[in-house]
């Protein structure tokens, strides 16, 4: 897209997803088989047809790095196209990232070198199909100096979410942060509903320049966007809200802020249900990803007893070998080994994951080269898998590793 600069803020710590993110940074967690959380932001990129990317890492990013390179070196510099990962560099002062307006802070110069009209600011640990040019339009269109990306919830979710106060003309005129009082501003677009903050802001690069010095200087700011930076502007300048519109076109809006592990188990599951509610079969908007050098998936033994070897709404990716094992309703990684006689139900087996014979694994989560003794039962009695050492969360989902 003509003269649009993304940066994607990739950099967090993860705290909720640990243990995932105990060697890796969040937006390089392995999602959906064979993806990585950071790929749907990218993709969404490359399909919106914007090939100027900034992404600003920080948090043990070594993994990260490598995905991006390895996977998404797709672009012709000599076009000055570029997915470019920045690391901190300590260019305007002694500190690392303080937060996310901090970080693209820190890297301004940077964004004046590339003089984009327009600079979109993105998240790398959210799920969701969305065509940036659509925004970029309604933001020239309105004449706005930012635009927020917000999307439709019902009201009694709204206590989740920062919601958005919109007048007549689109404009922003007030923040709600996680209302409690059951009686949150309904949209303007649909007033059965309640528009709150994806998260995705457009700036005019000058307008954001500006605003970024300003926060910089303000002792008490936390320097984030969200909290900090657009409440801040909403009445010195023309900030509009754009409504989301879901290139997943399924009967509901797919938007999922994967932060926590429940809330990454349960996105997951989304993809393999009977009729998923995230689509990625579509070949219209293709979710790329570094696809890794691996044999089909394979398959071993039917009809001798209990020991089948099958998978039942399912994502098996490549490199799997099913052997002899029941697999139900679950997401298989790259690599992944189930052997015989497993049952394997509604769980994510990270990359190279093996179960051992006899095993019996139900609403888990195994983080990646994890080896399951023989035998072990996981998923059934939460006091004992604690007293393994292993995870559970609020939701009862197991994670193990």
């Amino acid at each position: 897209m003509e003269n649009v600069l993304a940066i994607l803020l990739a950099g967090g710590a993860g705290e909720r997803l640990f243990p995932l993110t105990r060697d890796t940074a969040k937006p390089a967690v392995p999602f959906g088989g064979a993806y990585r959380i950071i790929d749907f932001t990218l993709s969404n990129c490359i399909n919106s047809d914007i090939r100027r990317i900034f992404i600003l890492t920080q948090y043990k990013s070594l993994e990260l790095i490598r995905h991006v390179r390895d996977g998404w070196n797709i672009l012709p510099a000599a076009l000055g196209e570029y997915i470019e990962t920045i690391p901190p560099m300590k260019r305007v002062s002694e500190d690392w990232y303080q937060g996310t307006a901090d970080a693209v802070f820190q890297n301004f110069q940077s964004i004046e070198a590339e003089r984009p009209e327009q600079t979109l600011i993105l998240s790398g640990d959210h799920i969701y199909k969305m065509n940036y040019r659509d925004m970029v339009d309604w933001h020239r269109h309105h004449r706005a100096d930012i635009t927020i990306a917000t999307i439709q919830v019902e009201p009694e979710q709204a206590d989740r979410f920062g919601v958005a106060e919109i007048d007549s003309d689109y404009r922003v005129v007030g923040f709600e942060e996680k209302p409690q009082h059951g009686h949150p501003t309904r949209s303007r677009f649909d007033p059965s509903m309640v528009s709150v903050s994806m998260g995705i802001y457009l700036f005019e690069t000058g307008v954001l320049l500006e605003a970024l010095h300003e926060d910089a200087r303000d002792p008490e700011s936390s320097h984030d966007f969200g909290k900090d930076v657009i409440p801040s502007n909403l009445e010195k300048l023309r900030v509009v809200a754009y409504d989301f519109r879901d290139i997943n076109a399924k009967r509901v809006r797919y938007w999922r802020d994967v932060g926590t592990l429940d809330a990454y188990y349960e996105a997951n599951m989304d993809l393999v249900s009977v009729t998923p509610e995230f689509n990625l079969y579509d070949r219209n908007w293709v979710i790329r990803t570094n696809v890794t050098q691996q044999p089909p998936a394979k398959f071993v033994f039917a009809q001798e007893g209990r020991r089948m070897g099958i998978a039942l709404d399912s994502i098996v990716s490549a490199g799997c070998i099913v052997s002899g094992g029941r697999v139900v309703h679950s997401v298989l990684s790259p690599g992944v080994r189930v052997n015989s006689y497993c049952e394997v139900e509604y769980s994510i087996l990270m990359p190279g994951v093996e179960i051992g014979r006899y095993s019996r694994i139900r609403r888990t989560i195994v983080n990646t080269e994890e080896k399951i003794a023989d035998s072990s039962v996981i998923g059934f009695d939460a006091d004992a898998d604690r007293a393994k050492g292993y995870t559970v969360t609020d939701g009862g989902v197991v994670v193990v590793g």
